[in-house]
């Protein structure tokens, strides 16, 4: 009798995050190890290695390529008692589903090893049939992925429809103008998600300031050698994340949450720092418990995770637990952007423009002209959480800070 050792998700993954496999590294049969690498699962933020937790063989796949999971799913299972030397078992070809809702074995025209329920589920959503679809999964099986390159494949609406092709069906439909559909990545279906909730759930409301940046630029031109000799690169965003953390200081009702009966303020400040990434899409990292940082600690933690954001290498608890969110939207050129969508459940998201030298006046009468360099902050609200007093309370500290540097 086998003994058999589930494969699950794990427990713990960022709220509101919606995971599905991605990719299958072991066939049923295969020998394992102990904490070997068995399948990767995709999230709008991170992809994350599941390791196996035993020693055997892989006995069952309960979960496809391209299938939605929740924390604690039963992925697959291993036969532990499956030593390295037990042949590998023989595995019945697997079904296919055909159009009609049969079942029918790989090896038959088209056939490309077992199809998961969310590839049935795209095939159907296409108009495709199975057999129309290259697999480049094990033994050929065709994955989620290989369905959505072979839509984008497909060019334009008049080109499918000259060549006697399905059409792809859509959310709406195509507008008649030349064009081609460019299917959503799992990121961009959660983002959008995501953003239609936060701004249904919250009504924002946005302040704007402009600051004055010659302070920080002065003490980044004296110290950022220094900070470089000793492993961090000293960037504005650090600047920033610091006078975030006095301005949540002065006004902590900014650092909450909205709930029916009451205001959850925290007692850590969690900060997220919105990260763009090459391929597309958003990330938010969080530096942990920014309140017990100094600058240089700041800029360490978040050189660390910008660097592993870019490159895929986040855990999934380096996306948790966020409080509050920096949005550095001047880094690709962008002077005021209102009302950025707040992070939700958070009650806030701070907003940086562009930094640029302009004409302000010397002193507060305003017969001198002298030039500067300034950017626009916002700080776009959850109304129901704040008003507009504590918004500009709190950009007024988070200015003051910026002065002091």
């Amino acid at each position: 009798m086998p003994k058999l050792l589930d494969v699950t998700v794990p427990v713990g993954q960022a709220e509101g995050t919606e995971s599905v496999v991605s990719t299958w590294f072991k066939s049923v049969g295969d020998s394992v190890d102990v904490n070997e690498p068995l399948l990767e699962i995709s999230t709008d933020k991170v992809n994350m290695e599941v390791a196996a937790p035993g020693t055997g063989r892989l006995a069952e796949i309960l979960k496809q390529d391209g299938e939605q999971v929740e924390p604690g799913d039963v992925l697959g299972r291993i036969d532990t008692e499956g030593g390295a030397d037990t042949p590998k078992a023989e595995v019945p070809p697997p079904a296919m589903a055909q159009a009609d809702g049969t079942e029918r074995s790989a090896g038959v025209a088209g056939g490309s090893g077992e199809l998961s329920p969310a590839v049935r589920r795209l095939l159907k959503e296409h108009d495709l049939d199975a057999s129309q679809v290259s697999g480049s999964g094990k033994g050929g099986r065709i994955t989620h992925q290989d369905v959505m390159d072979f839509v984008a494949s497909r060019g334009s609406v008049s080109a499918t429809q000259a060549a006697g092709q399905p059409k792809a069906k859509a959310s709406a439909k195509p507008s008649g103008i030349p064009g081609h559909m460019v299917p959503h990545t799992q990121m961009r279906r959660t983002i959008a998600q995501h953003m239609v909730q936060s701004v249904a759930a919250a009504p924002h409301v946005t302040s704007v300031f402009d600051t004055d940046l010659s302070g920080v630029v002065a003490h980044r031109d004296a110290n950022k050698s220094d900070f470089e000799k000793r492993g961090a690169r000293l960037t504005y965003t650090a600047y920033f994340v610091k006078a975030a953390v006095d301005a949540l200081k002065a006004v902590p009702e900014v650092n909450s949450r909205w709930h029916d009966d009451a205001l959850e303020v925290f007692d850590d400040i969690n900060i997220g720092v919105a990260t763009a990434l090459e391929s597309g899409g958003l990330i938010v990292p969080v530096i942990s418990k920014a309140q017990d940082l100094d600058l240089f600690g700041i800029a360490e933690r978040l050189q660390d995770l910008t660097e592993r954001a870019r490159g895929g290498r986040l855990d999934p608890r380096d996306v948790q637990n966020g409080t509050f969110t920096i949005s550095n939207h001047g880094v690709s050129g962008s002077l005021v952007a209102a009302p950025i969508i707040i992070n939700q459940p958070q009650s806030a998201i701070l907003g940086i423009g562009k930094m640029e030298r302009r004409a302000v006046a010397a002193d507060d009468k305003g017969d001198a002209v002298t030039v500067k360099p300034m950017c626009f902050v916002t700080l776009t609200i959850d109304h129901r959480v704040l008003d507009g007093f504590q918004a500009n309370q709190f950009l007024s500290a988070f200015v003051e800070s910026l002065s002091r540097t």
